[in-house]
């Protein structure tokens, strides 16, 4: 078994719930500016060319973050990070879902159509990023008046995968220069909370 993954968000993901889990995985490290995820070997691997990629012992392939991480928690359920009845399940279901819909994507819109790296992967729209960077403001403040009920992690009582995205999406709007508004002290509580764990340092 080994993970293909690099510099960015979903192998950022991926990484802190290994060491929430504590699993040890051989990691190949894939760069980018070398354009590594172009090579014929890895495209063998993943047609889209993009990380992170699982290749199990098998010989088996697993894609897409989320995916992977859904492959850990059933291989080593504790401590369990997608929940561990129906409503708990259900709910990080839906903070993750939440997640990448209203922070991920607008956050990812602004790096996808505005920085050089992704220029070949689609037709950039630098206005369309700029349009999407004056949205993330009010993204944060949504996910404030959330949490105004003051549970300590966005799905409830426990940390679940819903914060690795949610935190994993401040990162990566800070390297874009869009920080979370120091007003919005609840996401700021929050992003702490997540940011303390030891597994944020993978």
């Amino acid at each position: 078994m080994q993970l293909y993954q690099g510099m960015g968000p979903n192998s950022y993901r991926v990484r802190i719930f290994l060491k929430e889990k504590a699993i040890e995985v051989p990691m190949v490290e894939i760069d980018f500016m070398k354009g590594e995820h172009k090579a014929p070997e890895f495209l063998k691997l993943n047609s889209l060319g993009q990380i992170p990629v699982l290749e199990l012992d098998d010989g088996t392939i697993i894609t897409e973050s989320v995916a992977i991480c859904r492959y850990f928690e059933e291989t080593h359920p504790e401590p369990p990070l997608f929940g561990s009845d129906a409503v708990s399940c259900a709910r990080i279901e839906m903070w993750n879902r939440r997640v990448e819909f209203e922070l991920f994507g607008t956050v990812g819109n602004v790096a996808l159509h505005s920085d050089a790296l992704f220029k070949d992967r689609l037709v950039q729209f630098p206005a369309f990023a700029e349009t999407e960077r004056q949205a993330v403001p009010r993204k944060w403040a949504w996910l404030d008046r959330e949490l105004a009920d003051g549970r300590p992690f966005l799905a409830g009582e426990n940390f679940s995968v819903a914060d690795i995205s949610g935190a994993v999406c401040g990162w990566l709007a800070e390297v874009f220069g869009m920080e979370i508004p120091a007003e919005l002290e609840r996401v700021q509580r929050w992003y702490e909370r997540v940011r303390s764990r030891p597994s944020w340092s993978a």
